[in-house]
């Protein structure tokens, strides 16, 4: 079950991970690994799913919002944030 974000809260996310690198325009930056980390570019509207609620949840637990690097850092091994991002991009 994935929680709401709050309006201040998903502004919060997108205003931190665009500040150091380009990204674009309805986008939002976040690293995914375990070891060595992978820039994805994410669409925002991502944020209001579910299951990448969940991701947003673990990453907060985990990390925090806030990631030196320019974007968020979500705790998941790289084939299982590709599946399901592959499965919202379908849906």
């Amino acid at each position: 079950m994935g929680i709401r974000l709050a309006g201040s809260l998903a502004k919060q996310i997108l205003r931190r991970s665009s500040k150091s690198f380009d990204v674009p325009k309805g986008f939002l930056a976040v690293y995914v690994g375990e070891t060595e980390k992978k820039r994805y570019m994410v669409p925002v509207s991502y944020l209001n799913k579910p299951v990448f609620q969940d991701f947003l949840s673990k990453a907060e637990e985990e990390f925090g919002f806030d990631h030196p690097m320019g974007g968020l850092t979500i705790p998941c091994r790289e084939d299982t944030f590709i599946q399901v991002t592959s499965s919202l991009s379908r849906s």
